[in-house]
C-alpha cells in the first residue's frame, strides 16, 4: 500500500470541486481510502494602480483582486490504481501537484 497526497490551487473554486468529485469516484470504485478533501485558506491577491499614469486630474484608483483556492487529497492504495487516478483529465485553470513519499 502507498500514499499519494494531492494538492489543488485554482482561482475557480467549482473546477477544483469538479476534480477531486473525479478523484472520489474513481477511488470508490476501486476501494481505495480517501482522507478529505481539507479545505486550505484562501490566498487573496490584491492589486492597486492608479487611472492615470500621467499624474494629471485627481487620484483615483482601482482595484483588482483574485482569491486562489486549495484543497488537499489524500489517498491511500496500490501503485496501479494511483496511476489510474492519476491519468483523469484536469481543466487548465488547475494546478496539480502530487506528493508521493517513498
Amino acid at each position: 500500500m502507498s500514499k499519494a497526497r494531492i494538492n489543488l490551487e485554482s482561482d475557480d473554486p467549482k473546477s477544483i470541486d469538479f476534480v477531486i468529485s473525479q478523484i472520489k469516484t474513481i477511488a470508490t470504485t476501486l476501494s481505495m481510502k480517501v482522507i478529505g478533501p481539507v479545505p486550505l485558506p484562501t490566498k487573496k491577491l490584491i492589486i492597486n494602480t492608479r487611472r492615470t499614469p500621467c499624474g494629471d486630474g485627481s487620484d483615483t484608483y482601482e482595484h483588482w483582486r483574485k482569491r486562489i483556492s486549495k484543497r488537499i487529497i489524500e489517498i491511500e492504495g496500490d501503485e496501479k490504481s494511483i496511476r489510474q487516478i492519476l491519468r483523469i483529465k484536469v481543466p487548465e485553470n488547475v494546478y496539480v501537484k502530487i506528493n508521493v513519499p517513498n
